[in-house]
């Protein structure tokens, strides 16, 4: 975990390895995410999703888009209890399991859910805004860009593709390479 830069406590350990388990349980009439051992979701979701801590300052208040399976943002949420989100979210299937997840995991009190697309949402107050996966990501690219507020830190996961599109939309970002990967980056996007 000291490539990815986090520490957990052990009761957030226990409150991931619940929701790995109650992921598990949903996944197979949502699809939530594509089937993989306890150990490459561990490193592929849980570790990957938690590099965003990093950028997040104390208290932060967060909406995440396109929340699907709850990452980045349900992980981040149980690291680090002074962290407050929206998580945003079309389908309303994926809604409810998420949902469900904040409140069994008991960390309701600091995730808002909004079951429609971000285009429809109201700029909310946040420091920062993340999205690990949204459908048809790259055609609403510039659309997301828009709607950040303009004070928001962006940070967008992807890979060499979406790198080109905010190459070709002239946006200024910072981008980390994620551990163990030589394609996927965490983008920092300013404005």
């Amino acid at each position: 975990m000291n490539e990815y830069g986090v520490n957990l406590l052990p009761d957030a350990t226990e409150q991931l390895s619940e929701y790995y388990a109650l992921l598990g349980r949903w996944n197979e009439r949502l699809h939530l995410v594509a089937p993989c051992s306890a150990e490459e979701f561990a490193t592929r979701h849980v570790l990957e999703s938690l590099i965003l801590l990093r950028f997040l300052p104390e208290n932060a208040v967060i909406a995440d888009i396109g929340s699907g399976a709850g990452l980045p943002i349900i992980p981040c949420l149980i690291a680090r209890p002074d962290i407050e989100a929206t998580l945003i979210e079309s389908s309303q299937k994926k809604s409810v399991f998420l949902r469900e997840s904040l409140n069994r995991l008991g960390i309701a009190t600091r995730g808002t859910i909004v079951a429609k697309p971000f285009q429809e949402t109201a700029r909310p107050v946040v420091d920062s805004v993340t999205c690990r996966a949204l459908d048809e990501f790259l055609s609403r690219i510039s659309e997301l860009l828009k709607w950040t507020p303009e004070k928001a830190t962006l940070l967008l996961f992807g890979g060499q593709t979406l790198q080109r599109k905010l190459n070709e939309l002239g946006t200024h970002y910072t981008e980390f390479l994620i551990p163990n990967s030589e394609k996927r980056f965490l983008f920092k996007v300013t404005r």
